[in-house]
Parts: C-alpha cells; structure tokens; sequence
C-alpha cells in the first residue's frame, strides 16, 4: 500500500452557494476552525434570480487536506456544489490589482514604459502619481508590483482570484 502524498499543493476551489447573510462566515470559520489557509477569496452574486453566489477561494494543502476541505464545504448546508478547478481540467484564473506609483521625471516616465509592457492601463493621474489597473494571473501581477518597488509605488489593492473552468460544462 503506497503512503499518501505529502507534497502541499495550491488548488483554486469554487462554491456555489445561496446568497444569504452569514454564508461567507460559515464558510471561512470551516477554514479558520481548522487551521486552513485562504491565500485568496472573492465572493460575489452570480444568479440573481436563483439567489446564488459563488465564491472563489485559493489555497494550499496536502491532497489529504484537499479533500477533507472539499468534503467538510460540500456538508454545509447553504452550499449547492463544490468544485476544485485544479483537479476538474482546464480552467481560466484572473485577477485584477489597482497599483499606486508616486514619482516625478524619469520614474515618472519609466513607470509608463513598464505598464506598457505589461498591458496595464493608467486610471487615474496627478502631476506626480498614477493608478494603474492590471489584470492576468498572479505571477503577472507580482511581477508588475515587483518592477514599480523602485519607481515610488506606495500602495496596492487586489482582488483574489477569480477562476472558470474552460469548455461548455459549468461547475
């Protein structure tokens, strides 16, 4: 008998869930109660009608503790379906990031050029700061706030993932 895998893995998992006070709160006291991380986690109303929402959340563990957290969100009562993008196939992950740079002159002009590059627009500008919007997948992000340290960033505001699962089945 082979022994269960150790190797701690990121996995984005999807919930849908009834839109209701205090669903949110359930569901993070799951991962807090027992010692789960969230790296990220975006909520919000997917089907108005139905009264359904979909949270997105990321994070990491054994696949032991992959499956216990599956598992132990699937009993909750106000949860219609579970989904781990990461296992299911093939699937789309975004998330979008507001990147404050303060600078004059050539910063000024570099952070231009570098957003540029990474396809990031300017939303807001004074004489000496801009608001870029970045969205693409975390690496990207990272990247982008990593190469504006330097040119005088000073604040940062994300999202969290959001995720799909490519293809024409819905979770």
């Amino acid at each position: 008998m082979s022994e269960p895998s150790k190797e701690v893995n990121r996995h984005t998992i999807a919930v849908l869930v009834d839109n209701e006070p205090g669903v949110l709160a359930r569901v993070i006291g799951l991962f807090s109660g027992r010692g789960y991380n969230i790296e990220s986690l975006t909520v919000a109303e997917t089907d108005h009608a139905a009264g359904l929402s979909r949270i997105t959340i990321v994070t990491t563990g054994t696949p032991m503790i992959i499956e216990q957290i599956k598992a132990q969100l699937g009993r909750l009562v106000p949860v219609h379906k579970v989904a781990d993008l990461t296992l299911d196939g093939p699937y789309v992950e975004r998330e979008l990031a507001l990147v404050k740079v303060v600078g004059k002159g050539e910063k000024r002009v570099e952070s231009l050029r570098i957003a540029d590059t990474f396809r990031a627009r300017a939303v807001d500008s004074s004489n000496n700061s801009f608001v870029f919007e970045i969205v693409g997948a975390a690496s990207k992000i990272d990247a982008f706030i990593e190469l504006m340290q330097p040119l005088g960033l000073t604040e940062v505001s994300r999202t969290g993932a959001a995720a799909i699962s490519r293809g024409n089945k819905p979770i």
